[in-house]
């Protein structure tokens, strides 16, 4: 969004431009207004060399109304915006008034007391006593002077007369004014009172006294262009001069202005110093230091020429305070009781406050940084927008295999977790359905008419009518799964299948999720990398880690993750595009409100006909929904044997150790067996073989059939 102001500077229309325009979607976004040209609209060209009118005869490109009044929907906007500012100053000094009332008190007595003195000397005649002190100090040295004597007399005679009539004056006006007040109606009372109160409060002010409340704080940074100038001089990107010339400065397009919580400015690099705006982007750190602010506090961007720009134009805001370290808003989906995967995402806030949306169709998401940052729970946001949509399948393989993603038990197609052999195995599965499915889309596309397809894509209609919904493939701890495989040729496998899932997948409803920490070409290689569209990173430890996330060469275009701190939690550089990105403070999606949207999405499914896979057989959840509480050591063992129909007692205990030590750590093989049969169990065969092993084990349909059959009916 492009915005001409009124008034030029320095020969230039101030045009405001968003610092980032990027693929995201911020909301609210006004659109830009155009005008139609028609062939009847073309005419002769006036601006002709040999033209002697040319220049007085060029027609200003700039608007005619004020950017506030250009259209009926910014015209309502902006009234709109005034009136809730003005009810909320209102509502801010309204509850202050007794407050104002008591200091207003003061100050009127401060000034009363100051009128007084500044008074007293009229009052008292001073002007007067000059005149009777030097005739009296005359006549001390002169006694037999009869004439000065007289003179002495005469003054100080006409000095008591002059306050007689000045204090009497004085005193008939206030009784007078005193009389008046009193006869007076309460209304004119009240006016009156106002009248004297005023000048007098006026009066009493001090230097730095106000009577009413600061109703914004105070600015914490300052700017002018003069500050501006001497950073990018002091960060080498403006040539020094001689003597008493400072040298080449920049053109200010706009500002520096006031723009929210900080300063906004865009302006255009020098001609011939060779500088350009992607030599400014890389010295955001070195700005920021000479600008006497934090590098997190800077938001800049080049000003690309479909906004205006060139490649020396850049635009910066600089914020009062780190924007990032406010509370993180509670995410609406969290509220919503559906939403559609055909729009964009609910994601968080940028620097500025301008809510930031993600459209994940047709697209691929990899999430990346260190443990502990909240990338886990960024990348749930997706999940959880796909919640609501019934006509969204879920596969899901969580590697670190904890209690993040257990819920979604509820509703995924497909669940794999941990990166035991088994996990392993299952997750090989799980890819080598997602291929077919993913042919069997494109043989039905194919056959598609244009005029059910026109895009060879998927459409909402087609979703419905032949049972082709969105499909999120989601993957978390990425490094675990490649770690785990022992076998080279293996992982090269699975590599390329989900390769070939993010590359082709996305037309045919496939989005891609995938979340790893440090993406190094061991644990994440760059051939699946570089083709993911959106990314997000959360802090890591320096530009290079930041660039394996993001794309090589994002940090020197300002997209750099390592300037986060430990105190950013929730905070990601997102990047949409080979040149859009923004730093943004995720929307808040606690565990519990995920668990919550697991269990809403499991019943839309059920009642649009879309609950499948593993989820439709998930047993616990199926026995939850019918009231019955299954015993926590036959859950746990569910869960452990969720990849394996059998497994040995040794693994089995091993696994739930695993789980939870603080229950299982001193179980044997004998409590094992021992609690199971109080829980229900009955054992088809005490021995299992296991590729080709007899041993002690148990059969997984045996722990099933622990749950009572009646509460597992539909």
């Amino acid at each position: 969004m492009t915005d001409i102001l009124d008034r030029p500077v320095n020969g230039h229309p101030i045009v405001k431009v968003n610092l980032l325009k990027p693929r995201y979607t911020v909301v609210p976004d006004q659109p830009a207004v155009t005008e139609s040209v028609t062939e009847s609209d073309v005419v002769e060209a006036v601006d002709l060399p040999d033209n002697p009118l040319a220049d007085w005869l060029t027609v200003p490109d700039l608007p005619v109304l004020p950017v506030w009044a250009r259209t009926p929907a910014l015209l309502k906007a902006n009234t709109q915006a005034l009136g809730r500012l003005c009810w909320w100053h209102t509502r801010f000094h309204g509850i202050r008034v007794p407050k104002y009332a008591v200091k207003t008190v003061w100050l009127a007595s401060r000034g009363f007391y100051r009128a007084t003195v500044g008074l007293w000397p009229t009052l008292s005649a001073q002007d007067h006593t000059a005149a009777v002190k030097a005739l009296k100090a005359q006549s001390k040295a002169k006694p037999e002077d009869v004439d000065l004597a007289a003179r002495l007399q005469m003054a100080h005679a006409a000095r008591t007369q002059t306050r007689r009539w000045r204090f009497g004056a004085a005193a008939v006006a206030v009784a007078g004014a005193a009389i008046g007040i009193y006869l007076a109606p309460p209304l004119l009372q009240t006016g009156i009172g106002g009248a004297i109160v005023t000048p007098l409060a006026y009066l009493g002010r001090g230097e730095h006294t106000q009577l009413l409340d600061q109703a914004a704080p105070p600015l914490r940074v300052d700017m002018s262009a003069q500050q501006l100038n001497d950073a990018l001089r002091a960060a080498g990107l403006l040539k020094s001069g001689k003597g008493d010339d400072e040298g080449p400065k920049v053109a200010c397009v706009m500002g520096p202005v006031r723009d929210g919580c900080g300063w906004a400015v865009v302006f255009d690099l020098p001609k011939g110093g060779g500088k350009t705006a992607a030599d400014v982007l890389a010295k955001r750190t070195t700005i920021a230091a000479e600008l006497g602010v934090d590098e997190i506090q800077v938001v800049m961007a080049r000003v690309r020429r479909a906004q205006g720009g060139n490649a020396g134009r850049v635009s910066m805001w600089v914020a009062d305070d780190d924007p990032y370290l406010a509370d993180p808003v509670p995410s609406p989906l969290a509220k919503m009781d559906s939403f559609s995967i055909w729009d964009p995402i609910p994601f968080g806030h940028d620097a500025r406050g301008n809510r930031v949306a993600v459209p994940v169709v047709w697209q691929s998401m990899f999430f990346g940084g260190l443990p502990r940052r909240g990338k886990t729970f960024t990348q749930r946001l997706m999940t959880a927008a796909g919640l609501l949509d019934p006509y969204v399948r879920h596969y899901v393989a969580d590697f670190k295999g904890g209690q993040d993603w257990m819920q979604m038990r509820q509703v995924a197609h497909r669940l794999v977790l941990g990166a035991e052999d088994d996990a392993i195995e299952a997750f090989k599965a799980m890819l080598a359905e997602l291929l077919t499915e993913m042919e069997r889309r494109f043989a039905i596309l194919r056959e598609l008419p244009t005029s059910v397809c026109p895009e060879g894509k998927l459409t909402p209609e087609i979703v419905q009518r032949y049972n082709m919904p969105f499909v999120f493939f989601t993957v978390d701890e990425l490094q675990e799964c490649f770690i785990a495989m022992s076998d080279e040729k293996e992982r090269k496998a699975v590599i390329d299948d989900m390769a070939r899932i993010a590359r082709r997948g996305p037309a045919a409803g496939l989005v891609s999720n995938y979340a790893s920490q440090r993406p190094d070409a061991e644990s994440v290689p760059t051939k699946l990398r570089e083709i993911i569209t959106i990314r997000a990173c959360t802090q890591v430890t320096d530009q290079t880690s930041s660039d394996m996330v993001l794309g090589k060469g994002k940090a020197s275009m300002g997209a750099d993750a390592s300037v986060l701190s430990e105190d950013h939690k929730g905070v990601v550089v997102l990047v949409t595009g080979p040149a859009s990105f923004a730093t943004v403070k995720n929307d808040l999606l606690t565990t519990a409100e995920f668990n919550a949207l697991c269990a809403k999405g499991r019943a839309m499914r059920k009642e649009a006909g879309q609950l499948t896979g593993d989820a439709a057989g998930d047993v616990m959840t199926e026995a939850g929904e019918h009231g019955y509480r299954v015993p926590a050591v036959i859950s746990d063992v569910l869960e452990a044997m969720r990849h394996a129909p059998r497994m040995f007692s040794r693994d089995l205990l091993q696994r739930l150790v695993t789980m939870d030590e603080d229950t299982y750590g001193d179980w044997d093989e004998t409590q094992l067996a021992k609690e199971l049969e109080l829980a229900g169990v009955k054992r088809t065969s005490k021995q299992v073989k296991i590729d080709g092993t007899n041993g002690a084990g148990y059969q997984r349909r045996d722990i099933e059939g622990a749950i009572p059959a009646e509460y597992l009916a539909g």
